[in-house]
């Protein structure tokens, strides 16, 4: 398997994505395609200590641009047709990788996806799905910033898709929670009411509305909203991650017996902070279209882009795709049948 990894992505530059695909190439035993300027990132890969055998498991592709992350997303895909983004999504076209990676301008990469793959049979919008926390386990949140504007049909299609990618966690029957203001089915706008019917007419395993503060609890395996509410989610709650481990720092430097009390009590608390470290859980797949393509944190360290990698391989060794196809084939026909 093959993964074509957009290396002109990210805050860190190259160097901080070929770490990570170095480190992926290594442990998954897999080749990865570094597509971007030929110059730089040979110079960034000459720096590297030959004795680093997984370096043979990467190669070069050239792409004579790069999609800026403060560009206009349709935009710079329609003039930008040899960005590293573009030939990325080529190499999967052309069945020269599996996959895409990147840490680029999110916009970018899914629309160079959509256009370059097309959305699979069925899918009306493709959306990003995320992992969250929680106390019993991981939680995907699905849409969480490529739709802002839904219709019930596209929510009922999210949770069907963020209930097959939850397959990776070894879920067989993911519990379905529609995100509202209330738990009771009569809560919510007409977009949620109208969602309620469809998801509790469905084969989905749909448990009802769920509320802000149970995104955390570990009671569901999807929960579905559309792109506004749940990048708003999303941002929130890695600002609330971040601002929280700031507040405890800065409350332990001001008492030695709080010092004291930290260095006893380190280890629970780097547990805590890989629990709730975007970086282990990769990225945000882009789900509905005709192939696989994560989408990581601008932010993103060589870790995230590992983690990153990671899911690109299980997606497809789990046929992610083909299991969305079928679910949504299955309610199209039951539908008909009701009618």
């Amino acid at each position: 398997m093959q993964i074509a990894l957009d290396a002109m992505g990210g805050d860190h530059g190259p160097q901080e994505l070929i770490a990570g695909a170095i480190l992926a190439a290594d442990q998954f035993d897999t080749d990865i395609c570094l597509v971007g300027d030929e110059q730089l990132l040979k110079k960034h890969l000459e720096s590297i200590s030959p004795q680093q055998n997984s370096v043979s498991r990467l190669k070069i592709v050239h792409a004579a641009t790069s999609v800026g992350m403060d560009e206009n997303p349709v935009d710079a895909i329609r003039k930008k047709k040899d960005s590293s983004i573009m030939v990325a999504f080529d190499l999967v076209k052309n069945g020269e990788a599996s996959a895409v990676v990147s840490a680029g301008n999110s916009g970018a990469t899914l629309a160079a996806g959509v256009r370059k793959l097309g959305r699979l049979k069925n899918v009306a919008r493709p959306g990003l799905a995320s992992i969250f926390p929680t106390m019993k386990g991981p939680v995907v949140v699905m849409d969480v910033g490529a739709n802002v504007e839904c219709r019930p049909v596209h929510l009922y299609q999210f949770a069907v898709m963020a209930s097959a990618f939850s397959k990776l966690y070894d879920v067989d029957r993911p519990r379905v929670g529609l995100l509202t203001i209330g738990e009771e089915s009569g809560k919510g706008n007409s977009l949620v009411k109208e969602t309620y019917e469809l998801l509790e007419q469905s084969d989905l395993n749909f448990i009802g509305n769920v509320e802000g503060r149970d995104v955390f609890q570990g009671d569901v395996d999807v929960i579905v909203c559309d792109g506004f509410v749940g990048n708003i989610c999303l941002k929130i709650s890695e600002g609330l991650a971040e601002a929280l481990m700031k507040m405890l720092k800065d409350e332990i430097v001001k008492s030695n017996f709080a010092k004291l009390g930290y260095l006893l009590a380190k280890p629970a608390f780097d547990k805590f902070r890989k629990r709730v470290d975007y970086a282990e859980y990769g990225g945000a797949p882009l789900l509905g279209i005709k192939g696989t393509g994560i989408i990581c944190h601008g932010k993103s360290n060589a870790q995230a882009i590992k983690n990153a990698i990671s899911v690109a391989i299980e997606m497809e060794k789990l046929g992610i795709n083909d299991f969305i196809s079928r679910t949504l084939k299955r309610g199209i026909s039951n539908r008909a049948e009701a009618i």
